[in-house]
This record gives C-alpha cells, structure tokens and sequence, in this order.
C-alpha cells in the first residue's frame, strides 16, 4: 500500500483559493493510504466546520485507503478585531503565530505517536518550510497557480528576463516556453502599477526558499503546460510534479464518489441548485461565477443583469456579499429583475462548483479565472467568458482565449482596465459562445481539453504517474516506523 504509514501534515493559508487545492491534495494522500491532516488558522475554521460536516476533535475521517483530520491554530488574533481588515498585517500576523504554533503541533503529533513524514504547504505561508527544515522533516510546496506564472515570478524574482518598469511601463515580457505576454498580461502583481504589493513580496516569499522543498506540486497537467515543465523542472534542478487536475480524484484509488464529494472545506454552504438545472435542455445555461474574492462594481452587475434580463439565456448566478475587508456594500440587483426573469435564471450565494461545471445544462462559465475556477472549466471542458480582475487572473485569462482557445474575454483586467462593460456587450460575448458562429469550434476546444484531463488522471497518466513517485519518494525518507 503506497501511502502506508505515511503521516502528511498539509499547512494552508485561510482563503478558499489555497484551501481547495490543498485539500484535495489531501484526499489523493488518503486515498492512497497517508494520514493527513489538514490545518489552517482558526478564523477559517469557523467557517469550514459550519459549512461542511467535519470535527476537529483529533479522531480522523476515514478516506479511501486512509484518512483525514483537521487541526486549526489560533492566530492570535479575536475573530471581531479590526486588524483583520489590514491584509498586510494579517500576512505578518499569521507568520507570527504560525512560527509558535506549528512546533508546538509537530510535537503533539510525535508525543501522539503519530510523527509527521512530510510537511506540504500552499503559498502565502512559506515559513512552513522554515519550521520543516528546522526538524528536519521533508518539505514540499503545492504552487496555487499555472507553471507559467511559477516561470513568471521565477524569473522576476532571480532578474532573468526584463520586465516592465515605471520608466517602460508597456514592455512586452518574453519568457521561455511561454507566448510573448503583453504588459496587461503579465501576472498583474508584478506590473510596477500593481496596487498589491504586498501580495507579490508574499509569493516571492516562496522564490527566496525554493532551495528547502525537495519537489514543488503544481495542479496543472503535462499535456496543458509540458514544454515549460519541463524547463522549470530543469532550471530549478528538482522535480515539478504536476498532478492536476486535483479537484478529480485517481479513478482506481477511491471507490465512492460520495466520499470524495462529502469531504470538503468551503466557506460558504452550497445550495441546491442541480433540480434546478436538470429541468434545464442541454448545454442552454450560462454559469457566472467570481470566486470567493472578487467584487464586482455595482454598476457592472447592473449591465450583466440588464443583458441577461434584455436575452433569452437561461443562467445561474452566484451573486455573494462582500468579504468583510474590502468594505463594500452588498450588490443590488436591477429592480424588477426576478420576476422578469422567472425560472430561466436562479441566484446563489454559493453554488457546488464541480458539480455544476460537469452539468450537461451548463453552456459556457463567465468566470473571474482564477486558477482553481480555470482548472475546472478545462477538465470540465466548458467553454468561457473570461472577466478577469487582477493578479494571474489575467494571465490565466490569456491562455484561456490565445493558446487554449476555449472562449472569450470580456477585457483584459477588470481593475487595470477600469471600465465597465456595457450590456450589449456581454450579451454579444455570450451569444458568440453559446450559438455564435465559433461556438462549435470553442467547445470541440474545450472537450480536447477535457478528454487530456482525463487522460492524466487515469491509471498510468501523467499526474497519476506523479502522484505515485510522490508517495513513493515521502516513504523513502522513511521517518514514520512500521
């Protein structure tokens, strides 16, 4: 059994965009016979106990071959207190408490008779690797975005290639194995106008201690990003072993679904909305979606109200209250547009994502394109919308239209681009995926993808292959006894 006596401790900064992958990360360990347990600060721990059915009383939740337990810290901080709308200082805060905590965990852990083999952390929290080379424990990084981004700040952070400057804003950046990015699609956070720098100095965080990890993690897939891989795996001189796409479990190491859909850790609770679309025809509803972040201006959901309201497509909308940090009021919808739209369209605050994207109702995806949302889409093979706000969203954007072709941009950058899309717009752009002229031509796009997703997390494809040299290499260290 591969992950017999395998005991990996997975350490997650506490935003769902972190939490999602790194999760699902722990179900293929589980699946395949580790324990894992799961930790990440208490303030996201409130969220996830009261929107999924998990404890976090010490006693594991059998998966697969294996299991899953949940540990969250206290960071230090009261859930009320204002500090916590202060995202830099929250970063350093985290750090402080977590340098404490972990320690404290690991030995708990060892005391329990339950040593831990590996520990495997997501960004933003790179001082995990830190306290793991401190006890010399294994360590690997699960890197949150697409390798093109990874090569991005690979190659910012060590000077490699030039990037755009406040005296050459508009300078085009040519990295290896990757199409030319325009300024405007670039990762945002390393563009000198980027308004969140603090974020960037956190992911370069990582880049000043890739020389601890023995292997960096990616949910990507070879077929999707194989030449630059291959390049990064080359230049770092350790492997990038790509296991995407993760929210799909290995096919032959889990024989209930229903298991893998119970275990999860958002948020937010998910409504029912699958009876809804089961009364919808075949690929007719639009699926819109901006992630747990993103925050739209209140006038750019009165124009995708207005278009949708103006059209004859069915959709279903995720429409979500402002994260408490940003200090924005909650969206209105457009008076008179529920009874206007009647049962052809269905607000949610919180949608099953995975589940929706793999509904033979669902059409096309507007979608933020974050990384995991982007993951999804392609191994969902549903053609998109692309509306991206900031950060990789734009990048992830450009590789979704240019060199993926399974869609549409809306802009190029919803913060850097500053303006509001009009109605006819969007409805034009929707028109184009759903029944436009490329339709066809999209979606055969988006189904290649999908079948290449497939393909990789099957028996014997590249990221089950991946999966199984990563087991197999945490057992090599050989730190937990029989």
């Amino acid at each position: 059994m591969a992950g017999k006596n395998i005991h990996a401790f997975l350490v997650s900064f506490p935003c769902q965009g972190h939490v999602n992958p790194l999760l699902r990360l722990g179900r293929r360990l589980a699946a395949l016979g580790a324990l894992v347990t799961f930790c990440t600060p208490e303030a996201a721990g409130v969220s996830i106990r009261k929107a999924n059915s998990i404890t976090d009383d010490g006693r594991p939740t059998p998966y697969g071959r294996g299991a899953i337990r949940f540990q969250f810290f206290d960071d230090g901080w009261d859930f009320d207190s204002p500090n916590r709308d202060d995202l830099p200082a929250y970063f350093s805060q985290i750090e402080v408490a977590g340098r404490v905590k972990l320690p404290q965990l690991i030995h708990k852990e060892a005391e329990a008779g339950r040593p831990i083999s590996c520990l495997i952390n997501s960004p933003f929290v790179t001082w995990v690797s830190d306290v793991a080379e401190s006890f010399s424990i294994p360590n690997a990084v699960l890197w949150t975005l697409s390798c093109a981004c990874f090569s991005a700040f690979y190659h910012y952070h060590n000077g490699l290639v030039p990037f755009p400057t406040e005296r050459e804003p508009e300078m085009e950046v040519q990295l290896p194995h990757v199409p030319l990015l325009r300024h405007d699609e670039l990762p945002a956070n390393l563009h000198p106008h980027n308004t969140h720098v603090y974020i960037r100095d956190v992911i370069l965080a990582l880049f000043r201690n890739l020389s601890i990890p023995f292997c960096v993690l990616m949910d990507t897939f070879e077929e999707l990003e194989g030449e630059n891989i291959e390049y990064m795996s080359r230049i770092l001189g350790r492997p990038i072993r790509t296991l995407g796409p993760l929210f799909k479990d290995l096919e032959s190491e889990l024989e209930s679904k229903k298991e893998s859909k119970a275990l999860r850790a958002d948020f937010f609770k998910a409504e029912d909305c699958i009876e809804w679309l089961d009364s919808k025809p075949p690929r007719s509803v639009v699926y819109i979606s901006f992630g747990s972040v993103v925050h739209l201006q209140q006038e750019q959901v009165d124009e995708i109200a207005n278009a949708l309201a103006e059209s004859e497509v069915a959709f279903l909308w995720v429409v979500r209250p402002p994260a408490r940090e940003m200090n924005s009021k909650p969206h209105v919808l457009p008076g008179g547009f529920l009874d206007k739209v009647g049962d052809r369209g269905r607000i949610v605050q919180w949608s099953p994502q995975e589940e929706v994207l793999a509904h033979p109702s669902t059409a096309c995806f507007m979608t933020h394109c974050g990384w995991n949302s982007t993951m999804e889409a392609l191994a969902s093979g549903v053609p998109v919308v692309a509306f991206p706000h900031w950060g990789d969203q734009v990048t992830n954007a450009k590789f979704m239209v240019d060199v993926f072709k399974v869609g549409v941009r809306m802009c190029k950058g919803g913060e850097a681009e500053g303006r509001v899309v009009p109605r006819d717009e969007v409805a034009s752009l929707l028109e184009e995926v759903v029944r436009g002229p490329r339709a066809e031509e999209i979606r055969a796009n988006a189904l290649k993808w999908k079948k290449a997703a497939e393909a990789a997390v099957a028996e014997g494809g590249s990221s089950y292959m991946n999966m199984q040299c990563f087991v197999e290499e945490i057992a090599r260290f050989n730190l937990v006894p029989n």
